[in-house]
């Protein structure tokens, strides 16, 4: 699970810094679409961690109901 979280953690910072990167140039090259960009990236600043983290939640909660099968099944 440590190893998943990881690589979630390491996605989610990846994915959230191209979008600042992509809104940053936009910006210094002033092209029509900065706005929406701008505002994109402001909405997956909120959305990104929480779907993120709700990918986790749902995977703990998933991965629990197999080891206890596992467990009842052996």
């Amino acid at each position: 699970m440590a190893k998943l979280k990881k690589i979630f953690a390491i996605a989610g910072v990846v994915l959230l810094l191209g979008m600042y990167l992509l809104t940053f140039i936009s910006a210094i090259l002033a092209t029509p679409n900065t706005h929406s960009l701008f505002l994109g990236s402001l909405a997956a600043t909120i959305i990104v961690p929480i779907f993120l983290y709700a990918y986790m939640l749902i995977y703990k909660v998933v991965y629990k109901k197999r080891e206890k099968q596992e467990d009842n099944g052996q």
